[in-house]
C-alpha cells in the first residue's frame, strides 16, 4: 500500500454530479482515487455511508484506483477514503448521489493537498501574525510590570533612606513609573489590535491604572480602571477605581468636584462589595486613608466606620477611626473654662482597637490616646477665668 502523509484534515466538499442513467435504472456510485503524487491509488478502502440510515458500503480500489458500488437509493452520502487503516486515518467528502443513475466520483489527493496548502498558507500567515503580535504585547507588558516591581522596591527604600539619598530615589521612582506607563500603553495598544481576549485586555488596563496612580495621574488612573471594568467587571478593579477616584477628588481645588469624586469612590466600593464582600473593608479603609492623608479627617470618619462594620477585627482601622475622631475635637467656652468637645465614638474606637489586638502595634498608641482624652475631660482654665478669680480675692 502506498503511504500517504497524514497531513490531510477533514475536508468536506459537496458535488452535484450529472450521471448517465444505467440501463437497469440502478443507482451506482463509482470513480477513481489518485494518491498524493497523482498516480492511481490501488488497494485502499472506500466507504460509502448513508448518514440518514447509518448504512455503510465498503469497497476496495483496483490496480487503477477505481471502485464501484451499487446503492439502494440516491441521496447525500459520505465518501470516506481510508488511506491508513493501521492508524485509522481517513479523508471524507460528501456527495449528492442521484438515484437511478451512474454517479462518478474522482478524488485526487494531489489536488486536495494543493487546495489545503493554499488555504493553510493564509491561515498560517494569520496565525503567525497573531503570535508575533502577542509576543510583542507580552514583551511590553513584562517590561512594564518589571518597572512596577522596581518602583515598589524603591518605595520601601525611601522609608528608611537617609535624607541625602531621598532625592535620587524619588527620581528613580518617577522614572520607573514613567517606564511602566509607556510600556503598558504599548501593551494595551497591542491588545486592542491583536487579540479579543477581554481578560488579558482588562488586566493590562488595570496594570496601567496602577502605573498612572503611582505617577500621581489619578484621573487617568481612574479612566484606566474603568476600562478594565468595562471589559471584565471585577471586585479588585472596582476597589482600585475607588482609591483612584478618592485621590483624584482630594487633588481638586473645586470642593464640588471633590465631593462628587469622593461620592463616586464610595459607589465603586459598593460595587466591589456586591461582587466580593471581602473587598468591602479594605476598599472603604483606603478611601478613609486617602482623605486622612489630605487632612480631611471629618469626611474620613464615614469610610472608616463602614470599614470597621465590615471587619470589626481590624485593629488598625479602629485606630484610624479614633484618630479621625480626635482630629475633629472641638472646643467651647463654659464660664472660666475652655471645654473640649470629644465626638461620640472616639474613646469607643480606641478601645475596640485595643480589644481587637491587645498586643498589636496599635494598642499602645490607642492607650496613649485614651489617656490624653481623659486628661481633656476637665477642660482648661482660661485667662478670663483667672482674671475673675484674682478680682474676687481682692
Amino acid at each position: 500500500m502506498r503511504r500517504f502523509v497524514p497531513v490531510l484534515a477533514m475536508f468536506v466538499l459537496a458535488l452535484l454530479l450529472v450521471g448517465v442513467a444505467s440501463p437497469q435504472g440502478a443507482t451506482r456510485v463509482g470513480g477513481q482515487i489518485f494518491d498524493a503524487t497523482g498516480k492511481p491509488y490501488a488497494g485502499i478502502t472506500v466507504q460509502i455511508k448513508n448518514p440518514d440510515t447509518g448504512q455503510t458500503y465498503p469497497v476496495k480500489t483496483d490496480k487503477d484506483g477505481r471502485f464501484s458500488q451499487l446503492l439502494p437509493q440516491g441521496g447525500l452520502y459520505s465518501v470516506v477514503v481510508i488511506y491508513n487503516e493501521a492508524q485509522n486515518q481517513s479523508y471524507t467528502e460528501q456527495h449528492s448521489i442521484k438515484g437511478g443513475q451512474d454517479n462518478d466520483i474522482v478524488i485526487n489527493f494531489k489536488d486536495v493537498i494543493a487546495q489545503q496548502a493554499a488555504g493553510n498558507s493564509e491561515e498560517n500567515k494569520k496565525a503567525e501574525e497573531a503570535a508575533n503580535a502577542f509576543k510583542n504585547l507580552k514583551e511590553h507588558y513584562d517590561t512594564g510590570m518589571a518597572a512596577m516591581t522596581d518602583a515598589a522596591q524603591v518605595r520601601q527604600q525611601l522609608n528608611t533612606a537617609p535624607a541625602d539619598q531621598k532625592s535620587a530615589l524619588q527620581d528613580k521612582l518617577k522614572a520607573d513609573y514613567q517606564t511602566a506607563v509607556t510600556e503598558l500603553q504599548q501593551a494595551e495598544l497591542g491588545a486592542g489590535t491583536s487579540t479579543k481576549d477581554a481578560k488579558n485586555h482588562a488586566l493590562i488596563w488595570a496594570s496601567l491604572g496602577q502605573a498612572l496612580d503611582g505617577s500621581n495621574r489619578f484621573d487617568e488612573a481612574a479612566n484606566a480602571y474603568q476600562k478594565s471594568i468595562d471589559l471584565q467587571p471585577n471586585a479588585s478593579y472596582y476597589a482600585s477605581l475607588s482609591t483612584a477616584l478618592a485621590k483624584a477628588g482630594t487633588a481638586q481645588n473645586d470642593p464640588k468636584v471633590t465631593e462628587q469624586k469622593v461620592a463616586d469612590a464610595g459607589a465603586a466600593c459598593d460595587k466591589a462589595a456586591a461582587l466580593d464582600p471581602t473587598t468591602t473593608a479594605p476598599c472603604w479603609k483606603n478611601v478613609g486613608i486617602v482623605l486622612s492623608n489630605k487632612g480631611d479627617l471629618k469626611d474620613a470618619i464615614g469610610p472608616f466606620q463602614k470599614a470597621t462594620q465590615a471587619n470589626p477585627k481590624d485593629a488598625q482601622t479602629w485606630y484610624l477611626l479614633g484618630s479621625a475622631f480626635t482630629g475633629t475635637i472641638d472646643t467651647k467656652q463654659e464660664g472660666d473654662k475652655l471645654v473640649y468637645v470629644v465626638p461620640p465614638g472616639t474613646t469607643d474606637a480606641y478601645q475596640k482597637c485595643i480589644d481587637a489586638d491587645p498586643n498589636g502595634p496599635y494598642a499602645p498608641q490607642a492607650k496613649a490616646a485614651l489617656d490624653n482624652i481623659s486628661q481633656l475631660s476637665g477642660g482648661v482654665q482660661t485667662q478670663i477665668g483667672s482674671d475673675k478669680a484674682s478680682k474676687k480675692k481682692k
